[in-house]
């Protein structure tokens, strides 16, 4: 009554209170859950393991374990709780090694009892295959039960040792079938084993192809074959060969909006030029951050150099040191930063956007790199942010000297250049329109004066054929009559007359 009881409790209260997906929404509604649990295959499960068959041990006593078998009917609950587990573990190849070792233990349990329940069936001590008398009062004790099962089993399965051959011809084809299942799952597991094995190792070997792959591929010298290795050896020591990049980008954007703000704001917070920013501002420079990894002795940046993007330590120590890179200055530590003013572009500052000193890596540095196209890109959408920015960072060169006030004000020649660029394209414009123009009037004349050609020929060459005749006329009346002119000899010529007129 009480085991039963306890079932009853443990299906009412936990078992149907578990939480499902409705078009994408938790329902943890409990009269829903009791609903949708108690129309479950699973339900039906539960219900049929929950019979009390404990209570025919009151009749037939306790030489028959197997009235019990009803409760392996929530094997599959374990199965469940395994695999949950497994989705929230952070060691999940440590879990599934544990997992199969048991399952290896529960196979062989379940062949033990199978095997003294059929010793039972054939007869306790029949013969040497089954198990001895327990009326030996040496194999009457329950361990021993249950030991002598088990290493039968073992062996059996695992087929690495001799156990008593069969006798009778029951006893040949349970062993048969006892072989074949041993291997068939033995074999499973074994596959399973060199699936994780696989897997464990899988990161690492890959990891490992691209050293070979700078090293032995692209044929670098030995000193610079040496650095590679150990900067490979730090980023796996310190689990950073994984690229945030590749594992963030199968995620929805606001989701990992959410990790990089997480993970980063504090970071960019620090920055005193972004203190006092609007949080949607800086949401947009945390999603825009890129990791970088710097070995010893790396020069992060030189003086002179052109500043195209702000650093901001992550982890680790830079120095800035002299031209000659050995005297050291200043040493930056974690959480330091260097290089936000030249990203801004500020007007009148005498270093303009170039470096003002070389900063370099004393051992292993993990920085973050915000780019000024970044920055200025994300700035578009907050002019106010821009002009405080611009504001915050005028005070800080007017505190390090560093602000000329009487020089040219950079904005006002970014917009002088402006203005040329868009007249240029106004003027560009214009000549475009002008050309094509000119050439569809070229056009247009060109095809009227063919047409005027083709109208004229039929007249012209009349007007030629007109006065070939008139001449000919001309001479024989001259011949006929030398001293005088004929009246026919002027007609021609009136009428080539007339048709010029015309």
């Amino acid at each position: 009554i009480q085991l039963l009881t306890v079932s009853c409790l443990n299906i009412e209260v936990f078992d149907s209170l578990v939480s499902y997906l409705e078009q994408g929404l938790l329902v943890k509604d409990e009269l829903k859950l009791r609903e949708r649990y108690m129309k479950s295959f699973q339900f039906k499960l539960d219900m049929a393991s929950m019979v009390p068959t404990d209570l025919l041990y009151i009749v037939f006593g306790f030489s028959y374990p197997e009235i019990r078998l009803n409760k392996l009917l929530r094997f599959n609950r374990m199965l469940e709780f395994f695999q949950r587990t497994e989705t929230r573990t952070n060691y999940p190849n440590a879990l599934r090694i544990s997992n199969l070792v048991m399952y290896i233990v529960i196979i062989i349990h379940w062949n033990a009892c199978l095997y003294y329940s059929f010793s039972k069936a054939v007869g306790f001590g029949a013969d040497r295959f089954v198990y001895p008398d327990p009326s030996d009062p040496e194999f009457g004790r329950l361990v021993r039960k249950y030991a002598y099962s088990m290493y039968w089993s073992t062996l059996t399965l695992t087929t690495i040792g001799e156990t008593p051959p069969p006798v009778e011809n029951s006893e040949y084809f349970f062993v048969v079938t006892d072989f074949l299942v041993g291997v068939l799952i033995f074999a499973t597991i074994v596959g399973n084993v060199g699936s994780m094995i696989t897997n464990m190792n899988a990161a690492r070997a890959d990891f490992q192809a691209h050293i070979v792959c700078v090293c032995a591929a692209l044929q670098v010298t030995k000193d610079l074959e040496k650095r590679v290795i150990k900067w490979f050896d730090f980023l796996w020591t310190n689990k950073k060969a994984v690229d945030e990049r590749e594992v963030l980008k199968y995620l929805p954007d606001k989701l990992r909006a959410e990790i990089a703000i997480n993970v980063h704001l504090d970071t960019l917070k620090k920055v005193r030029i972004f203190a006092d920013c609007e949080a949607g501002l800086l949401v947009e420079l945390v999603l825009k951050l890129q990791p970088q990894v710097y070995s010893p002795g790396d020069y992060i940046c030189k003086k002179g150099d052109i500043g195209r993007e702000m650093y901001i330590i992550k982890e680790g120590k830079l120095a800035v040191v002299a031209d000659d890179g050995i005297k050291q200055f200043v040493v930056l530590s974690d959480g330091s930063y260097f290089g936000e003013i030249s990203i801004l572009a500020i007007k009148g500052s005498k270093a303009g956007n170039r470096r003002t000193a070389n900063i370099r890596s004393i051992g292993y540095s993990d920085l973050f790199c915000l780019s000024k196209d970044d920055l200025m890109e994300a700035l578009t959408e907050y002019p106010d942010a821009k002009a405080m920015l611009e504001e915050k960072g005028r005070q800080i060169l007017m505190k390090d000297g560093l602000l000329d006030l009487e020089g040219p004000d950079p904005k006002e020649i970014e917009e002088k250049v402006d203005r040329m660029t868009s007249t240029l394209d106004v003027l560009q414009t214009r000549y475009a329109r002008l050309l094509a123009e000119h050439e569809a009037t070229h056009s247009k004349l060109k095809y009227r004066v063919t047409r005027l050609e083709k109208k004229m020929q039929p007249v012209l060459t009349l007007s030629v054929t007109d006065r070939r005749r008139a001449a000919g006329q001309v001479r024989g009346d001259q011949e006929v009559q030398p001293g005088r002119r004929s009246a026919i000899g002027r007609e021609p010529r009136q009428l080539l007359l007339l048709r010029r007129r015309r």
